[in-house]
């Protein structure tokens, strides 16, 4: 039996290296050898407390984390037609039903039936080999390298999060947190043709990258009073599309008295709390719109082919690159390193 490393968290803040078997494909499947796997602010969560939002690991036995990732296809099943060996490839990393109301709508996002990796039970993709269903693997265009093909699944979140804040060119937007996703969200915003983006974050390192990136303006939120400085930004109307993009107690309770009359708020991040005080005299004031994300739906061909255009450059998000070998050190600066640290991949 062939047989592969992988890594797992045991318990709070620790990482172990394993061999398990490399898997077996069905008809329907493609063995990938994975080159590529981001850290996700869920990965940490995990890792740091066990939980994200509603999901919680089962601490008395071995998890792998890992979710964002490509590689190179090594094995197709009697009856895939659309990849073959030496194909570089995406995965999306949610395996659906497609037979409940949501898929047969198109919103498979929320089928209650998904196998989404690194979703506790479900096992993640920090391993050297996994098998997966054909159609959920994105073959990638020549120029595309298998790093920006595992960027692909946090852009995907940031292109969805526009959508879902129906950005229209010329919006003044506003987005907390610089984080991944925040800078995916900021990207997806300017491909979007928004007017002005506004990026605050408590880390100097996370807005100078959002400014490379393409924001307008950039608040330190630990500087001062952030609500001030972004009403003096937007001359006091306030923005058109909020988006909190940390997950954290403090921004959500921002959104509210940010975003304008008629305006609409869009909760991207996930928190660790599960209930969070809000100012709801403040949306019914205003009129404003609350909308949320959870992942995201027919995005990965379109992410793709504006990374493959050349129209957003995905790569500059990754400040650090660390090999299986040392996970452990990659998610310690994950938790730890908040002064230069805003996307870290695992190199397979």
């Amino acid at each position: 039996m062939k047989m592969q490393k992988a890594a797992y968290m045991r318990g709070i803040d620790k990482m172990v290296i394993k061999e398990i078997p490399v898997p077996e494909i069905g008809d329907n499947e493609v063995l990938v050898h994975l080159e590529y796997v981001g850290i996700c602010g869920s990965d940490v969560h995990y890792f740091h407390s066990g939980s994200c939002g509603a999901y919680k690991v089962d601490l008395e036995k071995d998890f792998m984390l890992g979710h964002e990732c490509a590689g190179i296809v090594e094995k197709v099943g009697a009856n895939v037609k659309s990849l073959k060996e030496g194909d570089k490839v995406a995965l999306e990393p949610g395996i659906t039903c497609g037979k409940c109301e949501f898929c047969k709508t198109g919103h498979y996002n929320l089928c209650p039936d998904v196998v989404f990796l690194a979703t506790p039970p479900v096992q993640g993709c920090y391993e050297e080999y996994i098998a997966f269903p054909e159609d959920m693997c994105f073959k990638l265009p020549d120029n595309m390298s298998t790093e920006e093909g595992a960027l692909i699944e946090p852009l995907s979140v940031g292109f969805y999060a526009a959508n879902q804040g129906e950005v229209q060119t010329g919006d003044t937007v506003v987005i907390l947190g610089a984080g991944c996703i925040g800078l995916v969200t900021l990207l997806a915003c300017k491909a979007h043709g928004a007017g002005t983006v506004i990026v605050s974050d408590v880390v100097n390192a996370r807005l100078e990258k959002a400014k490379e990136l393409g924001a307008d303006y950039v608040v330190n939120g630990g500087n001062g009073d952030v609500l001030k400085e972004i009403e003096k930004l937007t001359n006091g109307r306030g923005a058109d599309v909020v988006f909190e993009t940390a997950g954290s107690p403090v921004t959500i309770a921002q959104t509210p008295f940010i975003v304008r009359r008629g305006g609409t708020i869009t909760l991207v991040g996930i928190s660790s709390q599960e209930e969070i005080s809000f100012n709801f005299a403040q949306i019914m004031d205003k009129e404003a719109q609350i909308k949320s994300v959870f992942r995201y739906r027919n995005i990965y061909p379109k992410a793709i082919a504006a990374v493959a255009s050349g129209a957003i450059d995905v790569k500059k998000i990754v400040t650090h690159r660390f090999e299986l070998d040392n996970i452990q050190e990659a998610f310690d600066e994950a938790v730890n390193n908040k002064t230069d640290l805003v996307k870290a991949v695992i190199k397979i």
